[in-house]
């Protein structure tokens, strides 16, 4: 047994070893040139802190926050009730329908946030609209609001592929058997099918989640009256100059993302094995 397990050995390097070039030269090997540069600069380690000892920075990261956290609850809530309909329907024009409410994710950042200005700028449909009917200009593109509907639009299609997805492979059964039981549709949705949805929808509202934090081509279209943490590490490295402040904030965020996506990982292992028992 072990002779066989030492001439396996080798073959499994060779087949681990393209995987592990990519991951040192591509996020290893960065990151540990992020760390160095974020702790060069005059504050030393202390630019780690930054977030709580800079107000600006303090405020930037909050402001991230509760707009993934906002964005992700409505993509979520938007996306399983979408998703749920078109699991369970086949009308005339579904696969038109879902193709539309996909489209989405076949556009970069900067164009998210040129659709987001057409609609709600200085010269978007909303503004001509409101002029119209009520004499007041009507624009919300570069505020928090713009921000909420262009991170928004690229959230729901990364949700709602994976809510369709598990409502698939949900046995009909199940909710017909509690629905014989005498359970209202309230009572269904809450028992039977929002646990099953669970696993997918933890997964699919951290990745919303991360990719708002993180989002930047949006952000550089509209965040003129907001700033948000990459506009920030943008404007350190950019126009201040700060290397060492736009690496440790770069990082920072980094940080967040990943604990976010690792939490969602062990959260939803366990509702998933939870689910299979």
């Amino acid at each position: 047994m072990s002779s066989a397990s030492g001439r396996d050995t080798p073959r499994l390097v060779l087949m681990l070893l393209p995987a592990g070039i990519v991951l040192a030269a591509f996020l290893l090997v960065p990151l540990v040139r992020l760390a160095i540069a974020g702790a060069s600069g005059p504050d030393g380690i202390a630019a780690y802190f930054s977030i709580l000892t800079n107000p600006r920075h303090g405020h930037d990261t909050v402001m991230t926050f509760v707009l993934a956290v906002t964005v992700t609850l409505a993509a979520l809530v938007i996306s399983t009730i979408a998703g749920l309909f078109l699991a369970r329907h086949v009308f005339p024009g579904r696969s038109a329908l879902i193709a539309m409410l996909t489209f989405p994710l076949a556009f970069p950042g900067v164009v998210v946030g040129f659709l987001v200005i057409m609609l709600g700028g200085r010269q978007g449909l909303a503004n001509l609209v409101s002029k119209a009917l009520t004499g007041d200009r009507l624009v919300f593109a570069y505020s928090a609001a713009g921000l909420f509907v262009g991170y928004l639009y690229f959230s729901i299609p990364r949700v709602i592929l994976n809510v369709m997805a598990a409502a698939e492979t949900l046995d009909p059964s199940l909710p017909e058997a509690a629905r014989s039981l005498g359970a209202g549709a309230v009572r269904v949705f809450l028992s039977v099918t929002l646990p099953a949805l669970m696993p997918g929808l933890i997964a699919s509202g951290a990745i919303c989640f991360a990719t708002a934090m993180g989002a930047f081509g949006t952000a550089f279209a509209l965040a003129t009256d907001i700033a948000v943490l990459p506009m920030t590490i943008y404007t350190e490295f950019t126009l201040q100059a700060n290397i060492a402040g736009a690496s440790a904030l770069a990082l920072v965020l980094g940080l967040i993302t990943w604990a976010t996506l690792f939490i969602a990982r062990t959260l939803g292992g366990r509702g998933a094995a939870a689910g299979g028992g």
